[in-house]
C-alpha cells in the first residue's frame, strides 16, 4: 500500500525533514560537559519544557489511531485517562524534588538511595522501558507509505535521520527539535478535523455510522484488562524523559508547573487525536490494518498540500519521541552502566559523553531487533508496560520519601522478583494459547503476580526496618 502524493506533497515532507536536521546540527553545546550535554545546562524554560514534555511523551500516533480503530472511545478511557490521573501524582509530589536533586538520571537517584546493585538494575529496567523501538516501526511504516520503500530501509532512513544531530547536541538538540515538532504536530490534526466535517459528515454520522463497542467507554474489556492498562499510565511517574526534563528544568517552579501545563496539551491532542480516528473507524468499516487508519483517512479526503501537512503532523509526533527516547536510552546505558562497569571505565581524554555516544548506536541496533520480533506497537506498549512498570515503581517511589525508604537489598530483591515473576507468566501465557488468547497463571495478567511479588518484599523490608528500629528505641 502507498499513499498518493503530489510532488507540492513530497516538497514540504522533504523540507520538513532538512529543517529539523538543521535545527538540530546547528544546537551544539558551547562546553563538552555532562551537564551540557544531558540536560541542556538545566537551563529549560517553561515554553521549551512544555514543548519538550508534550512532543516527547506522546509519539504513539499509529499505535493510538490502532486503538481508536479497533475499540473506539475505550481507547481513551484505557489509553489516556490513566495517564492524566498519574501525570498529576507527579506533578504534584515529584517534579519538584526531582529537579531540587540536581541529577541526571533516574538510576542516579536510585543509586545515592540504594546503591550501586539497584541503580544498574534499575538502569536495565529503563533501558527497556524507553526503548524507541515503537517509534522506530511507526515511522518506517509512515516512509513506506510516503516513498514506497521496503520496511527495513524505511525504519534504517528513519532511524539514521533521527540520530544525526544527537552526538554533538545532546539534549539541548532534542528539545531545540521538539519545539519544531510540538508546533506541527498540532497543526497537523488541525487541519483534517473541518475536512471530517465537510466532506464526511458531522458529529451525527458518527453517531449513526460507529458500532455500540466503539460508542461504549469500556469497550467491551474486562476489568482486568482495564486495571493493566490503568497501573501502565504510571510509565507517567517512572518515565525518564519525565525525570529527564525535570532535572534540565530553570527552576522547581518550571518543572512543577510545566508537567500541569503539559496536561492541558495533551488532553487537546487526545481529542483530536480521538475524534479523527472515530470518523476513520466510521467511514472506513473494514480496514485490513487499523495501523494505517489515520493515513488512509488522509488519503481520502484531503487535497494536496493539506495532506502533506497532516503527514508532517504524524511524522513530527514520532520523531519528537522516537529521537528523545534514543537519547534516553543512550544516557542510560552511557552515564548509568559504561561509565560505572569499571574495566568499561577506560580513560577517553576525559570525555565521558563518548558512553553516551556509544550508547545512542547500541540502542539503535537492539530497536532495530525488538522491531522484527514484536511487530506491533500496541503488542510492545503492552509487553514492555506489563514486565518494567511495577519494578520501576517500588525503587523510583520510595526513592523520594525517606519514611518509605528500606535497606537496598529489598528494593533490588523486589524490583528482581517483580519483573522476572511477571515475565515468567508472560511467557507461560504466550505458550499456551486457547482460542488465539494466552492463559496466563490463575489467568492474572503478568503484571499482577510481578507487582504482587515486588511489594511482598518490599513490605518484608518495611517491617524488619520498623520492629528494629522499635527494639532499638
Amino acid at each position: 500500500m502507498m499513499i498518493q502524493f503530489t510532488i507540492l506533497d513530497y516538497i514540504i515532507i522533504v523540507v520538513y525533514f532538512l529543517i529539523a536536521i538543521y535545527i538540530g546540527l546547528k544546537s551544539k553545546n558551547t562546553e563538552n560537559s555532562k551537564v551540557d550535554y544531558l540536560v541542556a545546562g538545566r537551563t529549560l524554560t517553561l515554553p521549551a519544557f512544555v514543548a519538550t514534555l508534550v512532543s516527547t511523551f506522546y509519539g504513539g500516533v499509529l499505535g493510538v489511531g490502532e486503538f481508536v480503530y479497533t475499540f473506539g472511545i475505550s481507547s481513551w478511557f484505557l489509553n489516556a485517562f490513566p495517564y492524566y490521573f498519574f501525570i498529576i501524582i507527579f506533578a504534584l509530589f515529584f517534579a519538584s524534588k526531582i529537579k531540587k536533586t540536581n541529577m541526571f538520571t533516574i538510576p542516579d537517584k536510585l543509586e545515592a538511595t540504594y546503591g550501586k546493585s539497584v541503580s544498574l538494575l534499575g538502569a536495565f529496567f529503563i533501558f527497556l522501558l524507553t526503548t524507541p523501538a515503537p517509534y522506530i516501526f511507526m515511522m518506517g511504516i509512515l516512509m513506506q507509505l510516503i516513498f514506497g520503500w521496503s520496511l527495513l530501509l524505511s525504519v534504517i532512513v528513519s532511524l539514521l535521520v533521527s540520530i544525526l544531530f544527537l552526538f554533538k547536541g545532546g539534549l539541548k538538540a532534542d528539545v531545540n527539535v521538539n519545539k519544531f515538532e510540538f508546533i506541527l504536530m498540532y497543526v497537523g490534526f488541525a487541519v483534517i478535523i473541518p475536512f471530517c466535517f465537510a466532506n464526511i459528515g458531522g458529529l451525527n454520522y458518527l453517531s449513526e455510522n460507529l458500532s455500540d463497542l466503539h460508542l461504549d467507554l469500556t469497550g467491551g474489556n474486562s476489568l482486568q484488562y482495564i486495571l493493566v492498562w490503568f497501573f501502565i499510565g504510571a510509565w507517567a511517574i517512572v518515565d525518564p524523559s519525565f525525570h529527564q526534563r525535570c532535572y534540565a528544568a530553570k527552576t522547581e517552579k518550571v518543572a512543577r508547573n510545566g508537567v500541569f501545563i503539559s496536561l492541558i496539551f495533551w488532553f487537546i491532542f487526545d481529542m483530536l487525536t480521538l475524534l479523527t480516528g472515530l470518523y476513520a473507524a466510521a467511514y472506513f468499516s473494514n480496514l485490513e490494518n487499523p495501523t494505517f487508519a489515520y493515513p488512509v483517512l488522509a488519503d481520502a479526503i484531503l487535497p494536496q498540500g493539506i495532506k502533506a501537512l497532516f503527514f508532517l503532523g504524524l511524522i513530527a509526533t514520532i520523531m519528537s519521541t522516537l529521537h528523545s527516547y534514543v537519547f534516553v536510552s543512550a544516557s542510560t546505558l552511557g552515564n548509568d552502566v559504561f561509565s560505572k562497569i569499571s574495566k568499561w571505565n577506560i580513560k577517553m581524554k576525559g570525555d565521558k559523553n563518548l558512553y553516551t555516544q556509544a550508547g545512542i548506536l547500541i540502542t539503535s541496533i537492539i530497536s532495530l531487533l525488538i522491531i522484527f520480533l514484536i511487530p506491533s506497537v500496541v503488542a510492545m506498549w503492552y509487553t514492555i508496560g506489563s514486565l518494567v512498570i511495577p519494578a520501576l515503581l517500588i525503587g523510583v517511589v520510595t526513592s523520594y520519601s525517606n519514611k518509605l525508604q528500606v535497606e537496598g537489598k529489598f528494593i533490588f530483591f523486589a524490583m528482581l522478583a517483580s519483573f522476572f515473576i511477571s515475565l515468567v507468566s508472560f511467557l507461560y501465557g504466550n505458550i499456551n494459547i486457547n482460542g488465539g488468547y494466552p492463559v496466563y497463571p490463575l489467568n492474572l495478567e503478568p503484571m499482577y503476580p510481578g507487582l504482587f511479588a515486588g511489594l511482598l518484599i518490599y513490605l518484608t523490608g518495611y517491617l524488619i526496618q520498623r520492629k528494629s528500629k522499635l527494639n532499638n528505641a
